[in-house]
Protein backbone atom coordinates (compact mmCIF):
# COMPACT_ATOMS: atom_id res chain seq x y z
CA UNK A 1 0.00 0.00 0.00
CA UNK A 2 1.58 3.25 -1.15
CA UNK A 3 0.72 6.34 0.88
CA UNK A 4 0.86 9.69 -0.86
CA UNK A 5 1.01 13.07 0.87
CA UNK A 6 0.51 16.27 -1.09
CA UNK A 7 1.76 19.69 -0.04
CA UNK A 8 2.32 23.13 -1.49
CA UNK A 9 -1.21 24.28 -2.15
CA UNK A 10 -2.52 27.67 -1.17
CA UNK A 11 -3.93 30.98 -2.32
CA UNK A 12 -2.23 32.73 -5.21
CA UNK A 13 -3.09 35.64 -7.47
CA UNK A 14 -3.78 35.15 -11.17
CA UNK A 15 -0.49 34.95 -13.05
CA UNK A 16 1.31 33.59 -10.02
CA UNK A 17 3.08 30.29 -9.44
CA UNK A 18 2.93 27.37 -7.04
CA UNK A 19 4.85 24.12 -6.74
CA UNK A 20 3.02 21.08 -5.47
CA UNK A 21 4.87 18.13 -3.97
CA UNK A 22 3.75 14.55 -3.55
CA UNK A 23 5.79 12.44 -1.16
CA UNK A 24 5.41 8.67 -1.39
CA UNK A 25 5.80 6.32 1.56
CA UNK A 26 8.07 4.01 -0.39
CA UNK A 27 10.41 4.01 -3.35
CA UNK A 28 8.75 5.27 -6.51
CA UNK A 29 11.20 3.36 -8.69
CA UNK A 30 8.67 0.54 -8.89
CA UNK A 31 5.73 2.81 -9.64
CA UNK A 32 4.92 2.85 -13.33
CA UNK A 33 2.88 6.03 -13.51
CA UNK A 34 2.59 9.01 -11.22
CA UNK A 35 0.32 11.90 -11.86
CA UNK A 36 -1.69 14.87 -10.71
CA UNK A 37 -5.44 15.18 -11.00
CA UNK A 38 -7.74 17.99 -9.90
CA UNK A 39 -11.34 18.41 -8.97
CA UNK A 40 -13.15 21.73 -8.93
CA UNK A 41 -16.45 22.20 -7.05
CA UNK A 42 -19.32 20.61 -8.95
CA UNK A 43 -17.01 19.03 -11.51
CA UNK A 44 -15.53 15.61 -12.08
CA UNK A 45 -11.94 14.82 -11.24
CA UNK A 46 -9.74 15.38 -14.28
CA UNK A 47 -6.23 14.52 -15.32
CA UNK A 48 -3.71 17.34 -15.11
CA UNK A 49 -0.38 15.66 -15.84
CA UNK A 50 1.29 12.27 -15.66
CA UNK A 51 4.86 11.09 -15.73
CA UNK A 52 5.87 7.58 -16.68
CA UNK A 53 8.77 5.65 -15.19
CA UNK A 54 10.81 6.28 -18.35
CA UNK A 55 10.42 10.00 -17.82
CA UNK A 56 7.88 10.67 -20.53
CA UNK A 57 5.08 13.08 -19.66
CA UNK A 58 1.58 13.95 -20.75
CA UNK A 59 -0.52 17.01 -19.97
CA UNK A 60 -4.09 18.14 -20.22
CA UNK A 61 -4.50 20.67 -23.03
CA UNK A 62 -5.63 23.30 -20.53
CA UNK A 63 -2.27 23.29 -18.72
CA UNK A 64 0.21 22.65 -21.53
CA UNK A 65 2.97 25.21 -21.54
CA UNK A 66 2.12 26.38 -18.02
CA UNK A 67 2.53 23.30 -15.81
CA UNK A 68 5.50 20.95 -15.54
CA UNK A 69 5.52 17.55 -13.84
CA UNK A 70 8.74 15.99 -12.63
CA UNK A 71 9.86 13.18 -10.36
CA UNK A 72 12.82 12.77 -8.03
CA UNK A 73 13.27 9.06 -7.47
CA UNK A 74 15.92 9.64 -4.81
CA UNK A 75 13.43 11.62 -2.72
CA UNK A 76 10.41 9.49 -3.65
CA UNK A 77 8.67 12.70 -4.64
CA UNK A 78 6.74 14.00 -7.62
CA UNK A 79 6.34 17.70 -8.27
CA UNK A 80 3.94 19.87 -10.22
CA UNK A 81 5.28 23.30 -11.07
CA UNK A 82 2.37 25.56 -11.93
CA UNK A 83 3.02 28.90 -13.62
CA UNK A 84 0.74 31.56 -15.07
CA UNK A 85 -2.07 30.36 -12.88
CA UNK A 86 -5.65 31.22 -13.81
CA UNK A 87 -8.82 31.34 -11.71
CA UNK A 88 -10.04 28.25 -13.57
CA UNK A 89 -7.09 26.31 -12.12
CA UNK A 90 -8.78 26.55 -8.72
CA UNK A 91 -9.39 23.01 -7.46
CA UNK A 92 -8.28 20.34 -5.06
CA UNK A 93 -5.21 18.70 -6.55
CA UNK A 94 -4.67 15.00 -5.96
CA UNK A 95 -1.56 12.91 -6.38
CA UNK A 96 -1.98 9.53 -8.03
CA UNK A 97 0.28 6.50 -8.32
CA UNK A 98 -0.33 3.43 -10.45
CA UNK A 99 1.67 0.24 -10.30
CA UNK A 100 1.21 -2.85 -12.43
CA UNK A 101 0.48 -5.97 -10.43
CA UNK A 102 -0.17 -9.62 -11.12
CA UNK A 103 -3.93 -9.10 -11.10
CA UNK A 104 -3.95 -5.72 -12.77
CA UNK A 105 -3.17 -2.11 -11.93
CA UNK A 106 -3.00 -0.96 -8.33
CA UNK A 107 -4.01 2.65 -7.92
CA UNK A 108 -3.29 4.93 -4.98
CA UNK A 109 -4.47 8.45 -4.11
CA UNK A 110 -3.44 11.18 -1.75
CA UNK A 111 -5.93 13.25 0.25
CA UNK A 112 -5.43 16.33 -1.89
CA UNK A 113 -4.25 19.90 -1.49
CA UNK A 114 -6.33 22.98 -2.20
CA UNK A 115 -5.19 25.47 -4.82
CA UNK A 116 -7.10 28.74 -5.04
CA UNK A 117 -6.32 31.31 -7.71
CA UNK A 118 -7.99 34.60 -6.93
CA UNK A 119 -7.27 38.29 -6.68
Amino acid sequence: QVQLVESGGGLVQPGGSLRLSCAASESINSINVMGWYRQAPGKQRELVAVIISDGSTNYADSVKGRFTISRDNAKNTVYLQMNSLKPEDTAVYYCNAERAGVLGWNKYWGLGTQVTVSS
